[in-house]
């Protein structure tokens, strides 16, 4: 006779091969949990090399359905492509957050939160997530679950775990895939995003284990087809990524001419009252307000483009996607869902192209900076080496990369 425990109170109704009960997720914790550790090894001959991925998963309890979809699962060179070239972050702030937040994303969002209000204030009261969070999520990530990608998921995970560029990232997981896969939480030849991501807020197999929520009471977690699972879910795993209930997490602001710019950036929060004094105001340009937390002063395209205070809870939007575009985007997109105006893009000095991008990052390593890979991005490290060198030459420290920087260095 088949047992399973409902920490939510649900009954335990018919499992599918598909779906899985809720509580038997805890269960399945427990496995993950008692995993062993091994090294993030990668490369070499692929099937050796899956022979030691399937010792460690039968070490972690996965049977043979399991074991058989990882017998299966094969290289996909789609997705090694996909993985080089993702030239939608090298787009500016302003371009990318207004392709991304669409007429058609806010309307759709607008409904969505109105249709599954319940939901939403369910997991508000549970987690402390509002509902604006929850849905610019849902709405970046698959259009509210419309795109939830066509890569097969247990081969884009292989893939990207024998690949030596990033095994760290999804290795992973590949194991608790692979359990997902064996109890018929999902079926082996499971769809998704070129990175491993399920379902319609792109979950990955680990959050899906740890933070999978049943939020329609039928005893399963579905985070494919079941929009309350997937609410109560999302809001699971952004609470764990250390958010805090009720406050803030961007606010729209003016900044002047000029003020101590080398104070600014994401990560030196200071109160509002000290924002205020260095002339930062509300966007129409009315005093701020001091809350009583503290905000750092984000500048995505210098310090004559858009700005942005940015709280604690914001920090949690780069535990989700650490692109600072694709954050910044996500974040302002839950602020116009919850009623604010389209932000002031300003006239933001001319930035680099691509090349000059690449010629700047060489420079910057020349200098003993480290900026990841010279891919043409403007990413958290390349920033970082831009407000060191803007100090050091003199200019306004800004982070934003201009021509006059790349002819001075």
């Amino acid at each position: 006779m088949r047992t399973c425990l409902q920490p939510l109170g649900y009954p335990c109704r018919k499992q599918s091969r598909s779906r899985l009960c809720s509580g038997f997720l805890a269960a399945l914790l427990l496995g993950a949990a008692a995993m062993p550790a091994v090294a993030q090894e990668c490369g070499g001959d692929f099937e050796a090399w899956k022979q030691g991925i399937a010792a460690e998963a039968k070490a972690a309890g996965v049977g043979a359905v399991g074991l058989g979809a990882l017998e299966a699962a094969s290289i996909d060179d789609k997705v090694l492509a996909r993985d080089r070239a993702q030239g939608v972050f090298a787009q500016t702030f302003i371009q990318f957050s207004n392709r991304m937040i669409s007429a058609y994303r806010l309307k759709q969002g607008a409904a969505n939160l109105k249709k599954y209000a319940d939901v939403f204030a369910r997991a508000d009261q549970q987690f402390g997530v509002q509902a604006p969070i929850i849905t610019a999520f849902w709405g970046l990530e698959t259009d509210f679950g419309a795109v939830q990608g066509d890569f097969h998921t247990l081969s884009a995970l292989v893939t990207l775990s024998h690949d030596c560029r990033r095994p760290e990232l999804f290795r992973p997981q590949l194991v608790p895939l692979l359990m997902l896969i064996d109890r018929g939480v999902v079926p082996a030849e499971v769809t998704g995003a070129w990175a491993g991501e399920i379902g319609q807020t792109q979950i990955l197999p680990s959050d899906y284990l740890a933070r999978g929520v049943d939020g329609d009471g039928d005893g399963i977690v579905d985070l494919r087809r079941s929009v309350p699972d997937v609410i109560m879910t999302t809001a699971s795993k952004v609470l764990s990524r250390g958010w805090k209930r009720d406050q803030p997490w961007i606010e729209e602001v003016r900044v002047p001419e000029d003020m101590p710019w080398e104070q600014t950036g994401r990560t030196n929060k200071l109160p509002l009252s000290q924002w205020a004094q260095w002339g930062v105001t509300n966007p129409d340009g009315t005093p701020l307000i001091d809350n009583g937390l503290k905000a750092g002063l984000a500048l995505p395209m210098g310090r004559k483009g858009p700005a942005f205070l940015a709280y604690d809870n914001f920090d949690v939007y780069l535990e989700w996607n650490q692109s600072f575009t694709y954050a910044l985007t996500a974040a302002n997109f839950a602020t116009r869902l919850a009623g604010a105006k389209q932000f002031d893009p300003r006239t933001p000095e001319t930035g680099l192209n691509g090349d000059q991008m690449k010629e700047l990052q060489t420079k910057l390593e020349a200098r003993g900076y480290d900026v990841g890979t010279v891919d043409g991005i403007l990413g958290t490290n390349t920033r970082e080496a831009i407000r060191k060198e803007q100090m050091r030459l003199g200019l306004a420290v800004d982070g934003w990369p201009t021509p006059e920087l790349l002819g001075k260095l």
